[in-house]
């Protein structure tokens, strides 16, 4: 650690050129993408596992339901505390130490026999990957302005969408094109993590001074509008208590919270049900010329585009404004999950509409991490983060093993949809009492 801090600071040394610090800028921001590109190839693989699971450990989809809750209450906890860490020690470390555990959880789980095992480690992984979406954040709102955290965080939350892709694509390949047992599910993916985690240690600085140079005039500049968008949380005190003390007095963290836990619902919902419907007896048993799991991967490809599409927008054309790009896809989410229920959609229909379903229901994503830093300063960043990302998993863990229940009475997966149209109805709602 010491030798390439010290090759960084020897590269590096005093202060930058606007040009040479956006290098340094992007280096840090492609550095966190890359590391949670792979992140959920640790928790999203669930879904694919489930009739699995069930033929051979004979459980109740609302077991697995209520398993798949314990990951995102697990998940919940481990935000509410993982941010305020990443505050304290880093993200650099709190990030490459969630994925080594994930990994090493995702393993244990492999080797369950029964629900009480299952629900026991994949609980545990649940609070290991809780240690690297706040810490990934924190080190990006030390390295980019207020003006461009829309951005920022869209790209940040483009590499999430596509790790939703990568988590889909390699579960199909597990299941579907290597034909092996679910059990591999949790082994194979996982090393990408790995891979992803080491090299971000090896890449990322927590903030400029730690690797040992001073930025540019206008980038400090830039960073006084922090005491005007955080309303001055920024200038509470370091101790943790002061941190969470000053983040949870903000009615505007609270709005965000609710409104994103309504919009985790709905992407939860899809990404764990999405996959056990396509692999239904009906699409089983359809000619549709393709695999019909396969035509499941729209759903994540559409969430990284719109994931970078709306934090982009959230910048250039509503002037750095969050809520309103927020509740205008959530809306739009809710249209094309109503529309992906009723219409009779044949493979290529189903694709164009599933994608357009991810695309507005996991886009606002881009937008509520941005709101973090702008309400909370990139002081707290991490804490706001992970109090967010709490009410976010809070509410996605308590409505999965209702899910699940829900599928076990009635035997129909595709009411997914429609339960995920009213879940973006109350996070739009939400929303527009952020007005920010």
């Amino acid at each position: 650690m010491s030798h390439l801090k010290n090759t960084a600071q020897e590269d590096l040394p005093g202060d930058l050129s606007g040009q040479r610090f956006r290098r340094l800028q992007w280096r840090m921001l492609l550095a966190a993408m890359f590391c949670y590109l792979f992140f959920y190839t640790g928790r999203q693989t669930f879904g694919f596992a489930i009739p699995g699971i069930q033929a051979e450990l004979d459980i109740s989809k609302a077991t697995l339901g209520a398993i798949s809750g314990i990951l995102l209450w697990s998940y919940a906890i481990g935000q509410a505390v993982n941010g305020n860490l990443a505050d304290k020690f880093g993200g650099r470390r709190m990030m490459t130490a969630g994925a080594i555990l994930s990994t090493i959880m995702n393993w244990f789980t492999s080797f369950s026999v029964g629900a009480k095992s299952l629900g026991i480690l994949w609980g545990a992984n649940g609070y290991a990957q809780a240690m690297g979406w706040a810490a990934g954040g924190r080190v990006i709102s030390n390295w980019w302005t207020p003006h461009e955290r829309g951005k920022s965080f869209g790209f940040y939350t483009f590499a999430a969408g596509m790790a939703s892709v990568l988590a889909f694509v390699t579960s199909t390949l597990v299941v579907d094109t290597f034909d092996l047992d679910w059990r591999w599910i949790f082994r194979l993916p996982v090393l990408l993590m790995l891979v992803g985690g080491i090299t971000f240690w090896m890449v990322a600085r927590d903030k400029p001074a730690d690797a040992g140079i001073i930025p540019p005039r206008e980038f400090l500049d830039d960073l006084e509008m922090v005491s005007v968008n955080s309303h001055g949380l920024a200038a509470t005190g370091e101790s943790s208590w002061a941190r969470y003390k000053a983040v949870l007095r903000s009615g505007k963290i609270w709005s965000t919270g609710i409104a994103i836990g309504f919009q985790n619902t709905a992407r939860y919902g899809l990404l764990i049900w999405v996959p056990v419907y396509f692999l239904g007896e009906d699409w089983k048993s359809a000619d549709t010329g393709i695999s019909p799991v396969w035509i499941s991967v729209a759903l994540p490809v559409g969430m990284a585009v719109g994931a970078l599409t709306n934090g982009t927008i959230s910048d250039k054309v509503f002037g750095s404004r969050r809520d309103r790009p927020i509740a205008l896809f959530m809306i739009l989410g809710a249209v094309a999950a109503v529309a992906m229920y009723l219409l009779p959609l044949g493979p290529v229909g189903g694709i164009v509409v599933l994608f357009l379903t991810g695309f507005f229901v996991y886009g606002p994503q881009s937008s509520f991490w941005a709101l973090c830093p702008d309400i909370a300063g990139k002081q707290m960043a991490g804490t706001a983060t992970g109090i967010v990302n709490f009410f976010s998993y809070l509410f996605a863990g308590a409505a999965e093993p209702l899910i699940g229940a829900f599928m076990d009475s009635t035997g129909q997966t595709g009411l997914i949809f429609p339960i995920v149209a009213v879940a973006c109805v109350c996070s739009m709602l939400a929303a527009l009492t952020i007005r920010r």
